[in-house]
């Protein structure tokens, strides 16, 4: 299911464009994204490692439902997902973890991982203001059969809407 909806919106994001948020080279892409949420980073970086099976959308897993997601907070933990029979998934494991400002994780989402790629997603939470400022950014490098101008727009769509989707929950604990 996680690679047909992504090759899916892959093709979508070919035909309007590639997203101004994505560098995209010979051997990688980086997507980045930035977002204010109304809620302290406490409660933000909660809603990260905590809650993720609670905004992640549905759609981008393997199972079809994102309460099989969790992500183990420590050092060498793993971003998981439970699947039918005792199958699971391991998406990414966290690699830095900087209490309520910064979670860093390294591995190959979705389809990404049939190819020879490793990539870093790291979220960065400051304050601003009354709430917490959370950027995102994904850096993917290695080969992959094609390159890297159709799958870069498309894991950009799908982070971006994730981000999207975590500052709904946080604030109003609904998701799109």
């Amino acid at each position: 299911m996680f690679d047909r909806a992504l090759i899916l919106l892959a093709c979508l994001c070919a035909a309007d464009g590639a997203s101004a948020a994505v560098q995209v080279s010979a051997t990688g892409f980086l997507v980045k994204h930035a977002v204010v949420i109304g809620a302290s980073e406490q409660r933000v970086y909660s809603a990260l490692l905590r809650d993720i099976g609670k905004w992640w959308d549905p759609h981008h897993t393997y199972s079809g439902k994102s309460s099989n997601l969790s992500i183990d907070a420590r050092p060498g933990g793993c971003f998981c997902e439970r699947l039918a029979g005792g199958a699971g998934v391991a998406h990414m494991t966290v690699v830095n973890l900087q209490p309520f400002k910064l979670v860093r994780l390294t591995g190959a989402l979705g389809p990404l991982q049939g190819s020879g790629l490793t990539g870093s997603l790291t979220w960065t939470l400051a304050s601003a203001g009354d709430g917490t400022k959370l950027e995102m950014t994904y850096s993917v490098g290695g080969y992959m059969e094609g390159g890297f101008d159709i799958i870069a727009p498309a894991v950009d769509e799908v982070l971006g809407g994730q981000l999207k989707r975590l500052k709904a929950f946080v604030e109003t604990a609904k998701v799109p």
